[in-house]
């Protein structure tokens, strides 16, 4: 769907894209995560044409974009959906208008966009919203015909940047859902860019990870988190430091769905028999399961048969002191 290979570019002498490798799948809901400044924004309009590069390849459904020019270019964006995170919408026109936007630039014919638009209406949920002017909408709302929006020429992929930032927890919760469906009944392939993690919780299936240096790690949801590179620590929030702990071993374990399931902790206690104090535990939701970080504190002389227990039943670990 998206290849990225060895993408670079710069903004006068500063290098804001630097070695860029990530690979997309057809039907993914891609998250680029980072700190603002890491080129996120920058990277998610290389994908679409709207941001040239200096060097690389990027590769989008068999198209290279840096290739494409005229026609070409126009045909490629028209597969190319974008969500802004102010939505971009002419405020006086209606529902109806902003909607229809896109197939008039197009020149469809009016009967097919009144089918599209109705269509577009009822899987956004805003029906009985078509007449009414885009400013006196919600901002969730607003989101909502921005989504309908950029579904309308019938894109194959749909980038949003940091489409959900400006809205309340709430209303953020039902935008993600909305897009949870486009992607499930649609099969549309989403990339997200943002710096919240409730967005990668909520909807996202693989992720990047990104920092100045560029890519610090990529893959598959569970994996990226139960790697824990520094930046995504970062962006979790500050993690206690353990060095201070002279007496015993603090260990982080990493549990996924499977493991939750078992209820990990009462496990490990009635199969290693070794007592443990609980230090921190933070259990979160994800798309595709849920996940826990667990940091225990075991005596010297328990770590060797704690950890190897871990070991042998595939479960991550890492010493912290």
């Amino acid at each position: 769907m998206i290849e990225i290979r060895n993408l670079e570019k710069k903004f006068g002498e500063e290098k804001v894209l630097n070695s860029i490798n990530i690979d997309i799948k057809d039907g993914d809901i891609f998250g680029l995560v980072g700190r603002s400044g890491v080129g996120k924004s920058t990277l998610l309009r290389c994908i679409n044409a709207l941001e040239s590069y200096d060097s690389g390849v990027l590769n989008v459904n068999g198209a290279e974009v840096s290739s494409l020019s005229g026609m070409e270019l126009r045909k490629f964006r028209r597969n190319v959906g974008m969500i802004f995170q102010h939505f971009s919408l002419t405020e006086r026109d209606t529902v109806y208008q902003n909607i229809a936007l896109p197939m008039k630039c197009w020149k469809y014919k009016k009967e097919d966009i009144e089918k599209k638009v109705e269509s577009l209406l009822e899987v956004v949920e805003l029906s009985d919203r078509g007449n009414q002017k885009a400013r006196y909408l919600s901002g969730g709302q607003k989101q909502r015909v921005a989504i309908a929006r950029a579904l309308a020429l019938e894109p194959s992929v749909l980038l949003c940047d940091e489409a959900t930032s400006a809205l309340d927890p709430n209303t953020t919760k039902s935008i993600l859902d909305l897009l949870n469906e486009i992607n499930r009944k649609l099969g549309v392939t989403i990339v997200v860019v943002t710096h919240e993690m409730s967005v990668v919780q909520t909807i996202c299936n693989r992720i990047a990870v990104m920092d100045k240096n560029g890519i610090a790690d990529a893959g598959d949801v569970e994996e990226v988190f139960k790697n824990q590179c520094p930046a995504l620590v970062e962006l979790l929030g500050n993690r206690e430091d353990f060095a201070a702990i002279k007496s015993g071993k603090v260990i982080r374990v990493f549990s996924s769905s499977a493991e939750a399931e078992k209820n990990l902790i009462v496990k490990m206690y009635r199969d290693t028999n070794i007592s443990f104090g609980i230090l921190n535990a933070d259990v979160r939701e994800y798309r595709t399961g849920v996940f826990g970080e667990f940091i225990i504190l075991v005596s010297e002389a328990d770590e060797e048969n704690m950890t190897k227990y871990l070991s042998t039943n595939n479960i991550s670990w890492e010493v912290l002191n």
